[in-house]
C-alpha cells in the first residue's frame, strides 16, 4: 500500500510556524511606526543627519582653518588671547559656530516636515534671517581678528618711528577695521547703514585732516625721503653738510638720513635737504 503525502499539507505546519515566528517582529515595527506619524519619523531622520552633517561640518571647517595656517596667522590677537583663557580659540570657535548653524538648520526642517504650526509660521522668517545672522557673527569674528592683527602690524613696522603721534597709528588702524566689520555685519542683517557710512566717512575725514596736522613734519620728511631714496643725490659714504650739520652719510632711510662725524652721529630730518639744501664734497 502506497502512501500519499500532499505537499501542500507537509508544508503547511513550517509555513505556520515561520508566519508565528514573524508575526511578532511584523508586529512590533507595526505598532511602532503607529506610535507616531510618518512625518514625525522623517522629521527625526533629518533632525539626526542634521546632527551628524553639523559634527561633520565643524571638524572639517577646524581642518580646513588649521590647514590654511591661521592659528599662526592670528597669533597673538586679543580675540585669540580672550579665546585662550576661555580654553578655545578662534578656529574652534568658527567650528561651533558651523556646527550650531548646521543643528539650527536641521532643527526647523524637522519642525516643518512634522507639521508643527509654530514652525509653519515662523519658517519664512527665520529661514530668511538664520544665514543672515551666521554670516553676520562670521563677519564680525573676522573683522575683530583681523582689526588685531593689522594693529600689530602697523605697530611693529613703526617701532622704530621715535614720535609720540605714531602710537595712535596702531590704534586707529584697528579700530577702523572693527567699524567696516561692524558696519558688514549690519548690512547683513539688514539694518540700515547710511547713517553709519556717513559716519564713516566723518571719521576718515578726521583721520586724515588731523593726522595730516599732527604728522605735518613727518609727512614732509617722508615725502622728501621718497625722493632721495628714487633719485640717490647722495649716497653712503658720501661727505656732506646740510644746514650746520657735516659728516659721512652712514644711512638713509624713508625719514631720516644718518650722518657721522668725529665719533658723534647725527639724525638729520629729510626735509631739511629741501628746506636747507645739501652740501656734497667730492
Amino acid at each position: 500500500m502506497i502512501l500519499e503525502i500532499d505537499p501542500e499539507t507537509t508544508d503547511a505546519p513550517a509555513a505556520t510556524l515561520l508566519q508565528a515566528e514573524s508575526d511578532p517582529a511584523d508586529s512590533f515595527f507595526a505598532e511602532l511606526t503607529d506610535l507616531l506619524p510618518r512625518d514625525v519619523w522623517f522629521a527625526l531622520v533629518v533632525l539626526v543627519a542634521g546632527f551628524v552633517v553639523a559634527i561633520v561640518l565643524g571638524t572639517l571647517t577646524r581642518r580646513v582653518l588649521d590647514g590654511l595656517g591661521v592659528p599662526d596667522a592670528i597669533e597673538g590677537t586679543a580675540f585669540e588671547r580672550t579665546a585662550r583663557n576661555f580654553d578655545t580659540s578662534t578656529v574652534e570657535l568658527l567650528g561651533w559656530l558651523v556646527r550650531y548653524f548646521v543643528v539650527g538648520v536641521a532643527v526647523l526642517a524637522a519642525l516643518s516636515i512634522a507639521n508643527v504650526n509654530y514652525a509653519d509660521r515662523f519658517w519664512s522668517q527665520v529661514v530668511e534671517f538664520l544665514p543672515m545672522l551666521f554670516f553676520a557673527v562670521v563677519i564680525l569674528i573676522v573683522g575683530i581678528v583681523v582689526g588685531d592683527k593689522v594693529g600689530l602690524l602697523v605697530q611693529e613696522r613703526l617701532r622704530g618711528v621715535k614720535l609720540p603721534q605714531v602710537g595712535v597709528i596702531p590704534a586707529a588702524a584697528k579700530y577702523t577695521v572693527f567699524f567696516l566689520a561692524f558696519l558688514i555685519a549690519l548690512s547683513q542683517l539688514g539694518v540700515a547703514t547710511l547713517a553709519l557710512v556717513v559716519l564713516l566717512a566723518a571719521y576718515l575725514f578726521a583721520i586724515v585732516f588731523l593726522g595730516g596736522i599732527a604728522f605735518a613734519d613727518l609727512l614732509k620728511s617722508g615725502a622728501a625721503g621718497t625722493y632721495l631714496l628714487l633719485t640717490q643725490p647722495y649716497a653712503i659714504g658720501d661727505e656732506v653738510r646740510v644746514g650746520d650739520t657735516g659728516g659721512i652719510v652712514q644711512e638713509v632711510d624713508l625719514f631720516v638720513t644718518h650722518i657721522e662725524d668725529d665719533g658723534e652721529e647725527y639724525i638729520v630730518p629729510n626735509r631739511k635737504v629741501f628746506e636747507v639744501g645739501l652740501v656734497r664734497f667730492r
